[in-house]
């Protein structure tokens, strides 16, 4: 039996339901795309017609349609063959046929996209997929054909992929939307229908509509009459979006029902705590709010009473409080819409997930170049480094750290404390880069010079070369060498110990900041 989801899936963007709002969005990014070339996250519950809309779209517009699910490629390696060559191709505007006409062999060809469609771009975390998350920003950064990236949790995805994509949030369609799709069917299946049966479908799917098609051709299947007796599917279990229950526990529900309704929340107590208390102060005033955070308080003493002893049951009593307490502190009726988004806790972690990676790159090139371990560079060089550069000064030393360990502006910047763009970083890192260059002619000795002649051919007359030094004294194991050797064993050594001490400190002197050390 044909899937009636697909069977009746949107052809044209018109047809999707529900979101109208997130549809003519969708169609703007479409024709304004040459203008802007960025790729798009269409992101919101399961079943509300992302993928759908993005189909229809690409019908709409003409363009040839890729799709590949992010959660089956999850490495790097496989982004990239499987997506990177469709996205990167440019459309053809011409073709070299290699001087079959008059005009050297240039004609027009058909001018067209292609649409990507990466699915579940959400299910794609970082290092555990090995590159896969980094493989997609950079290629909806590069790509030169429109990327539409689909995603059930927008957070879920880094904040470099969202940054560099337009959004469009998809909402769960009503009840009332639901119910012209589920009426359409029937009239097509040949299905009489009681409009309560309809109504009862949507209901319980609580605004997927895939589900209600797929709930509506199980209890259509075999039959040519539907009644609400008829409808005897039970309520889907769906997960409930984080930012629905925000609104039920804040704004809409009583203690009991925003208990209940956290039991469908995929977030544990230690996150959702996090949600709430960074939200509430955006509905809540005054002695509402302040009783909300005494309730918040109370949870936050049974999560550590929970770390502290690894019993789990206590976990009820966090939920209790943060949850059933923050509900009955509403002394008003909420209304209207409220930009919710995720705990700042967040983006403070991951500021200092950045500032650690700075921290441990500045403390491996440390110990490479002077043969320590990472922990004691970390620990015991770094801090030393960061005082005796201080906003680069002195400018010697902090160009020859800079040189020593080819730090980037972005690593001086942290050692340092200055502005990376600033003028004062970017010439330190263009000088060390000099230092450097020069630094690796002068070890390399002799090797990029000219060789010398030995037989003195283009010398003076008198058999010494252009330097007035005698052939057969330079060359290797000659007489003259010899005699040097035991004028310089009768004498004793040629150098005396204070200038050996003299090259000795001069030698420190061009190891950079071994000394400090």
């Amino acid at each position: 039996m044909t899937d009636w989801t697909e069977k009746y899936r949107p052809s044209t963007l018109s047809e999707v339901r529900g979101n109208d709002k997130a549809r003519d969005s969708l169609r703007q990014w479409a024709e304004s795309w040459d203008d802007h070339r960025q790729a798009v996250i269409l992101h919101g519950a399961p079943g509300v017609g992302k993928t759908s809309a993005a189909h229809a779209l690409a019908n709409d517009m003409g363009w040839d349609v890729m799709e590949l699910n992010a959660s089956d490629s999850r490495t790097g390696d496989e982004i990239d063959r499987l997506a990177g060559g469709a996205a990167m191709n440019q459309s053809l505007r011409t073709i070299d046929y290699g001087g079959g006409d008059t005009d050297g062999g240039e004609r027009d060809a058909e001018s067209g996209r292609q649409l990507l469609i990466l699915d579940e771009a959400d299910n794609v975390h970082g290092n555990a997929d090995r590159g896969g998350t980094r493989a997609i920003t950079k290629l909806v950064k590069e790509a030169g054909q429109p990327v539409v990236l689909i995603a059930n949790e927008f957070y879920d995805m880094s904040q470099g992929l969202r940054n560099a994509c337009e959004t469009v949030e998809f909402r769960d369609v009503s009840p009332r939307s639901i119910v012209p799709v589920l009426r359409d069917i029937c009239r097509k299946e040949g299905i009489e229908y009681e409009s309560d049966a309809l109504e009862a479908i949507a209901e319980r799917n609580r605004g997927d509509l895939r589900g209600a098609v797929n709930d509506l051709q199980a209890v259509a299947e075999g039959t040519r009459t539907l009644a609400e007796e008829d409808v005897v599917t039970g309520s889907r279990d769906k997960e409930r979006g984080i930012f629905e229950y925000l609104d039920t526990v804040i704004k809409e529900a009583g203690a009991q029902e925003a208990l209940e309704a956290s039991y469908d929340v995929d977030e544990t107590p230690d996150d959702l705590i996090n949600w709430i208390e960074d939200n509430v102060p955006k509905d809540y005033a005054g002695a509402e709010l302040a009783d909300a955070y005494a309730h918040l308080s109370d949870a936050d003493v049974w999560l550590g009473r929970t770390r502290a002893t690894q019993q789990y049951r206590f976990w009820r009593y966090a939920s209790d409080n943060m949850t059933a307490g923050v509900a009955a502190s509403r002394r008003e009726p909420k209304g209207g819409w409220t930009r919710y988004g995720p705990p700042s806790y967040w983006s403070k972690l991951g500021r200092s997930r950045g500032t650690r990676d700075k921290r441990d790159y500045v403390a491996r090139k440390v110990a490479e170049a002077e043969g320590a371990s990472i922990a004691t560079a970390r620990r015991s060089i770094l801090p030393y480094l960061s005082a005796m550069t201080a906003y680069c000064k002195p400018r010697d030393l902090t160009l020859a750290m800079t040189a020593r360990y080819e730090l980037d502006a972005e690593h001086v910047a942290f050692v340092t404390g200055s502005g990376e763009s600033t003028n004062k970083v970017q010439s330190i890192v263009e000088e060390a880069e000099e230092l450097r260059e020069r630094e690796a002619v002068e070890h390399s000795g002799d090797a990029f010079l000219p060789g010398e002649t030995l037989d003195g051919a283009g010398g003076d007359e008198d058999g010494t070369d252009a330097t007035g030094t005698d052939d057969d004294a330079e060359a290797g194991g000659g007489d003259g060498q010899a005699t040097l050797n035991s004028a310089a064993d009768e004498d004793g050594d040629e150098e005396t110990d204070e200038e050996e001490a003299t090259e000795a400190e001069e030698d420190d002197q061009q190891s950079g900041l071994t000394d400090f050390f």
